[in-house]
């Protein structure tokens, strides 16, 4: 007999290199594209909060019902940090993972993806994770030809 596995979120941490400077380091376009990603995730958005630290990184959380999209970005080296955390069986995270990484326009990514507060009934919690990466260009290319 298998057990039947209770969770309660996904959590993507994602790490995205090669990214446009001139994209990852502008404050409104990065924010722009963590609300539409929250959008994409079919996530309701309560809450939008970005910061600029000289000389041009961006930080920042859109909160959402579901939990939170953040973001960390060094635009001098084409790296942003990204956290997608939801709950809720009619989320989808991954389309917010894909949707950011395509807009930042990344040429490599480093996915992990956490399954969070898996239960066996007992009340005891606890996560598995996987890892794997992606180079969203060659990705797009392969998709088009």
């Amino acid at each position: 007999m298998a057990l039947e596995h209770d969770t309660r979120g996904d959590h993507y941490i994602v790490e995205a290199s090669g990214c446009d400077p001139k994209v990852i380091g502008d404050i409104e376009k990065v924010q722009n594209i963590l609300v539409k990603a929250a959008e994409k995730a079919k996530s309701q958005v309560w809450a939008v909060s970005f910061h600029r630290f000289p000389p041009n990184g961006v930080s920042g959380v859109v909160v959402i019902s579901e939990s939170h999209i953040s973001v960390h970005t060094w635009p001098e080296v084409g790296y942003a940090a990204l956290d997608i955390y939801t709950c809720g069986a009619d989320t989808e995270p991954e389309a917010a993972v894909y949707y950011i990484i395509q807009e930042f326009k990344a040429q490599n990514v480093h996915i992990s993806e956490l399954t969070r507060g898996i239960d066996e009934g007992d009340r005891i919690y606890y996560h598995s994770i996987i890892t794997w990466e992606e180079e969203p260009v060659k990705r797009e290319k392969s998709k088009r030809g």
